[in-house]
């Protein structure tokens, strides 16, 4: 077993999270600087092993002026297919020549609004297609819980910054489980929240199904309860009803439906299938009622989100060389990438029948409420890949194949609209962490947050600093 890579040391993070962090420079006890700076030591002296970091920009960091929020001065990173002016955005990418944004989009500037500070750009696979980030022109982004695994996607580099110790908190996006399976892997909280509660990618809700949704991957439950609150004021959305902060567990007790089954009725692998026995345990402890289920979801599902996800990376396509005439050559696409919109290509007349049953996801996700309050399902259908396992270099088929074995649980909380969110639970082997999905009604992020608390605090989440670190990671 591979030793574990992080950056948690005596300086002035230690093992704070973001909301202590962010206290920690309101009470004077650290400056700003002394933050910033813990953090570049720490990219430094794991990002060798760890390849997260897509783009770094220490001294504009430094020399940013003060800013206000709740996580005000706190050190970040922002996903690389999100603008931010006078950064450049590859979108992970070898397709883009680099050259900086001319402004900050909506969720840029809606992760700013929490009062961050950014370092750099995390790494992503090409466009956030797939569910490892792995290239295949330069080195991986590795787990640094065992960095012989891989970190997950496509927030993959975010996860592994933050799970690292680099920073208490990353930007992150969700378009089919991007949020919660690098959360999954790495050990971290990751919430998908209800479909269009906080801004989203430009063009986005123009899609015949909006998928993707914004948000942060962190190490506890309260800095995603905190970013959650302040940001959904950027912009609220006054058709869904407020979150608000959610600062702890309530008493409620809950009718919790229990999946074991992936989409397609397979069971998982018998590791996660153990995590999330335990966690159905630890619930019935609490007092909730569960009760098992199955996924009531048409049998021709996979096949219609793979069809509409290769419409998503033809349209991508298309849209960058459209937006970044003469910085994009779309003859550098990786495999994967040329593979969907091959897929495209070969059976163009499929799209609208796929488009036009995914349209009734949000009423299949909705039924399976009809008499539970939450449902608990694993995020991943078998424990984090080792990396090369689902490099984007092998033929598309294959690939695409491994994907759904992998990804079971996940992209129906996206088709659907409804929240998602990822929590730590146990250790499986290899060193990994373990994980299981809670997901509410939309617009029901309380409940979720709520039971996440719970979690956290009856059976506290793993830490990668309880594991022995490699040498000179630590």
């Amino acid at each position: 077993m591979s030793s574990a890579v992080h950056g948690f040391t005596d300086d002035a993070l230690g093992t704070l999270d973001a909301v202590g962090v962010a206290r920690a420079l309101r009470a004077g006890e650290v400056t700003r600087a002394e933050v910033i700076a813990a953090a570049v030591a720490r990219t430094e002296r794991v990002d060798p092993s760890l390849d997260a970091v897509q783009l770094r920009c220490f001294e504009r960091a430094a020399a940013a002026p003060e800013t206000s929020g709740v996580f005000a001065g706190v050190p970040a990173f922002v996903k690389d297919n999100t603008d931010i002016a006078g950064l450049p955005s590859c979108h992970g990418s070898a397709a883009f020549t680099p050259h900086p944004a001319t402004a900050t989009g909506g969720p840029g500037a809606q992760f700013l609004h929490s009062g961050v500070v950014v370092l750099g750009k995390s790494t992503l696979p090409e466009f956030g297609l797939t569910a490892s980030t792995e290239f295949i022109d330069r080195a991986p982004t590795r787990n640094p819980w065992n960095p012989e695994y891989s970190a997950g996607a496509s927030s993959g580099g975010s996860a592994a910054l933050v799970a690292a110790g680099v920073v208490p908190i990353a930007h992150a996006n969700d378009g089919g489980g991007s949020i919660r399976i690098p959360a999954a892997a790495n050990g971290l909280v990751g919430l998908k929240t209800t479909r269009n509660r906080l801004l989203d990618q430009p063009g986005a809700r123009s899609l015949p199904v909006q998928l993707v949704t914004e948000g942060v991957l962190t190490r506890s439950v309260r800095d995603t309860a905190h970013y959650l609150a302040a940001v959904e004021q950027f912009r609220p959305n006054p058709k869904l009803p407020p979150v608000g902060l959610v600062e702890g567990p309530t008493a409620r007790r809950l009718r919790i439906g229990l999946i074991t089954a992936d989409v397609l009725g397979r069971p998982v692998h018998p590791d996660n299938a153990t995590i999330l026995a335990s966690a159905a345990e630890v619930l019935t402890g609490l007092g909730h009622e569960i009760v098992e289920m199955r996924l009531d979801v048409d049998p021709r599902f996979v096949e219609d989100f793979k069809q509409y996800w290769a419409v998503m990376a033809a349209a991508m396509t298309l849209s960058f060389r459209i937006g970044h005439r003469g910085y994009f050559d779309a003859g550098k696409l990786d495999p994967f990438t040329k593979g969907l919109i091959g897929l495209v290509k070969r059976n163009p007349f499929a799209t609208a029948a796929a488009t036009w049953r995914l349209r009734s996801g949000t009423a299949t996700y909705d039924r399976h409420f009809a008499d539970v309050d939450v449902l608990l399902t694993p995020v991943l259908s078998h424990p984090a890949p080792r990396i090369g396992e689902l490099a984007p270099g092998q033929p598309f088929e294959e690939l695409f194949t491994k994907l759904v074995d992998y990804v079971g649980f996940t992209p129906l909380n996206n088709v659907g609209g409804g929240p998602g969110i990822s929590v730590p639970h146990g250790l499986l082997p290899a060193g990994l962490p373990g994980s299981v999905q809670l997901a509410a009604r939309r617009g029901d992020e309380r409940t979720l947050l709520d039971l996440a608390y719970q979690l956290e605090a009856t059976s506290p989440f793993p830490r990668i600093v309880d594991r022995p670190a490699a040498a000179g990671a630590a």
